[in-house]
C-alpha cells in the first residue's frame, strides 16, 4: 500500500509543487500567473486519508519499499509537467470525480475557433479561416509543426485579419481534428504525401498565387518549408517562425525517442504529449484551457499518436534540415524571407537563425522575440502579429 501511494503526483497545493509563471494573452493589474481554473481545482481537492501501520517492524518494512518505488515512477510524465499535474489525480473517490468520458464531453467542443472540416479528395482536413477572399491585403497560410495543431496560430489570425488578410491554417492530415488515416490505406505519412495533399488543400480552398506562407515547427513544419522550395512561384514571401533551417540543429528528444522500437509506440500514447512538448520549448506553462486542446486529439483516439510515431520514422530530420539551408541560400531563394525567432526557444537555439541569415543575407530579415521560446505564435502572438505586419 505504500509504493501505491508513493507513485501519486503531489497535490498541487503542497510545499513541493512550484510552477513555472504563464504569460496572460491580455495581462491586466494584480492578474494571476496561473489560470483561474487550476487555482480552484487545487484549493478544492480532497485531502489525503493518513495510513495506519500496525507495528515498528512493518513501518521499517514499508519504508523500504517506499525507496524503492522511487527509482522508477509512471507518473513521472505528469509531475514532472506543471501543467499536467492537474491532469492526472487519483480522488478518494473517482466515482464523484467523473471518468475519463465525461473529461473528454466536457472538453470535446473547445479549441476549433474559425475551424471546419473540408473534404480535399478522400481526405477531411479541419482549417481555421478568417477574413475573407474579398480582404484588400491578400492571403495568408499558416502551417504548424509536430506534435501541434494549427490551434497556436488562432490568435495570430484574428489579429491578422483585422488588418485586412484572408487566413487559412490547417491541422496537417493526421493532426489536430483533421483525419488520421491508418498507415497502409491511403495514406503512409510520407513527406511527398503531404506535399500531394497540401496541394490538393489549397486547390479546394482557392488560394490563388502567389501568397504569403508562414511556416513554423518540426516535422510537418518543415515539409512545409521543403513544399515551398517546389513551388517558389507560389509563394509572395515567406515568414518562418522557430523551426530547424540548418544541418546544426538538433533533434528534440522526443523525435529520437519515436525511432526507438517498441518505446516509441509507448511513446507516442502519451495523452499529454504535446502540451509537454510546447512546455518544454518555452519559458512559460500552458494554462488549463489551453492545454486541454492540445491534449484532446490524442486523448480521443490512439490514431495522431501513430501518425506521428509513423511520419517521425520516416522522416531523415539531418537530410530534410540540409534541405532547407541549401535551398535557400544565396542564389537560389529569391523572395523575401522573415525570419521571426523567439529566443528563449530551449529546442533550437538564436544561433540556427542567425545561421541562416549569414547563408543568405541579401533575402532573409532576422526579427528576435523575446519573452518567447519554440513557439512565439502561442508565447506571445501580438509580438508575431508586429513582426508580420511590417514585413507583409
Amino acid at each position: 500500500m505504500a509504493a501505491a501511494w508513493a507513485l501519486l503526483p503531489p497535490p498541487l497545493n503542497s510545499p513541493s509543487y512550484s510552477p513555472i509563471p504563464t504569460r496572460p494573452t491580455n495581462p491586466k493589474p494584480n492578474s494571476h500567473l496561473l489560470s483561474t481554473n487550476r487555482t480552484k481545482s487545487s484549493k478544492c481537492r480532497r485531502p489525503t486519508v493518513p495510513i495506519t501501520r500496525a507495528t515498528a517492524s512493518q513501518n521499517d518494512k514499508d519504508k523500504d519499499e517506499d525507496s524503492e518505488s522511487t527509482a522508477f515512477n509512471p507518473f513521472g510524465f505528469v509531475t514532472d509537467n506543471p501543467s499536467s499535474r492537474s491532469a492526472i489525480q487519483l480522488p478518494e473517490s473517482p466515482a464523484e470525480a467523473g471518468n475519463v468520458g465525461q473529461m473528454l464531453y466536457r472538453i470535446e467542443d473547445k479549441g476549433k475557433e474559425f475551424g471546419s472540416r473540408i473534404k480535399s479528395g478522400k481526405l477531411r482536413w479541419f482549417v481555421r479561416e478568417t477574413g475573407s477572399v474579398d480582404s484588400r491585403r491578400g492571403t495568408i497560410v499558416f502551417l504548424h509543426g509536430a506534435p501541434t495543431q494549427s490551434y497556436s496560430y488562432r490568435n495570430v489570425m484574428a489579429q491578422m485579419s483585422d488588418l485586412g488578410f484572408h487566413c487559412f491554417a490547417p491541422d496537417w492530415i493526421g493532426f489536430g481534428f483533421s483525419d488520421k488515416p491508418q498507415p497502409g490505406y491511403g495514406f503512409d505519412y510520407t513527406e511527398k504525401e503531404f506535399h500531394d495533399e497540401l496541394d490538393k488543400l489549397l486547390d479546394v480552398l482557392g488560394v490563388k498565387s502567389p501568397f504569403y506562407l508562414v511556416v513554423q515547427g518540426f516535422l510537418v513544419g518543415s515539409f512545409g518549408l521543403t513544399w515551398a522550395l517546389k513551388n517558389s512561384s507560389r509563394i509572395s514571401k515567406l515568414a518562418i517562425l522557430n523551426s530547424p533551417l540548418t544541418a546544426s540543429s538538433p533533434v528534440p528528444g522526443l523525435f529520437q525517442q519515436l525511432r526507438i522500437p517498441f518505446y516509441g509506440e509507448f511513446t507516442c500514447q502519451n495523452a499529454i504529449m504535446a502540451e509537454r512538448f510546447i512546455e518544454a520549448g518555452s519559458p512559460y506553462v500552458l494554462k488549463l484551457e489551453k492545454a486541454d486542446v492540445y491534449r484532446l486529439p490524442y486523448l480521443s483516439s490512439g490514431g495522431p499518436g501513430f501518425a506521428l510515431l509513423e511520419a517521425a520514422r520516416k522522416a531523415n530530420f539531418k537530410n530534410i534540415s540540409s534541405q532547407i539551408a541549401d535551398g535557400f541560400s544565396s542564389g537560389r531563394w529569391d523572395a523575401p524571407i522573415l525570419v521571426a525567432w523567439g529566443i528563449s526557444d530551449k529546442y533550437l537555439p538564436q544561433s540556427i537563425a542567425e545561421e541562416f541569415r549569414e547563408a543568405n543575407p541579401s533575402s532573409v530579415k532576422l526579427k528576435l522575440i523575446e519573452g518567447a521560446g519554440h513557439m512565439p505564435q502561442e508565447d506571445w502572438p501580438e509580438k508575431v502579429v508586429d513582426a508580420l505586419k511590417v514585413f507583409f
